[in-house]
């Protein structure tokens, strides 16, 4: 007896809408963030200038790759991914950065919160990602780990023991 598949049997796991919409919730909160950190790289003044500046490229740089990973996930599972402007500003979750120069005090605590907000929205849709697709899941627990390490590094800045 032949364990043999024949091609017509064989077909790529495709993402039900119950882990595609997820999925699109990160990817728009990952842009955003990525905005967000360059737009604070910017406009951030003040004492330890330099360091907050170079780390606040760091978090740019995770975003953008990571927001890269979770796009090429959603093709790989045949979902479309949306990463078009209007689309992120529509539905991020996201505070909004505020204009203009920042203290790095300031832009520490800003940054920290948004770092936090995406690592909430990658923690409340695990469950139902990880129901789904526990592979997709594997990479959303990597991208939490780097978030929260980027988060303490930054937050640290401003520690008072």
């Amino acid at each position: 007896m032949s364990t043999r598949r024949i091609e017509s049997d064989i077909h790529g796991y495709q993402a039900a809408a119950a882990l595609s919409v997820p999925l699109q919730q990160v990817l728009v909160d990952l842009i955003e963030l990525g905005l967000q950190g360059k737009q604070a790289h910017w406009n951030v003044v003040g004492t330890n200038f330099r360091d907050l500046h170079l780390q606040l490229d760091e978090v740019v740089d995770f975003a953008r790759e990571a927001g890269d990973t979770i796009a090429e996930r959603m093709r790989a599972l045949d979902a479309v991914p949306d990463g078009r402007s209007d689309t992120v500003v529509a539905t991020t979750t996201l505070p909004e950065f505020p204009a203009y120069e920042r203290s790095s005090a300031e832009v520490v605590d800003l940054i920290t919160a948004r770092i936090y907000a995406t690592v909430g929205t990658l923690r409340g849709v695990h469950d139902a990602v990880d129901e789904q697709d526990p592979t997709t899941a594997d990479i959303l627990h990597q991208l939490i780990d780097g978030l929260e390490k980027l988060a303490w590094l930054i937050k640290s800045e401003n520690r008072k023991v």
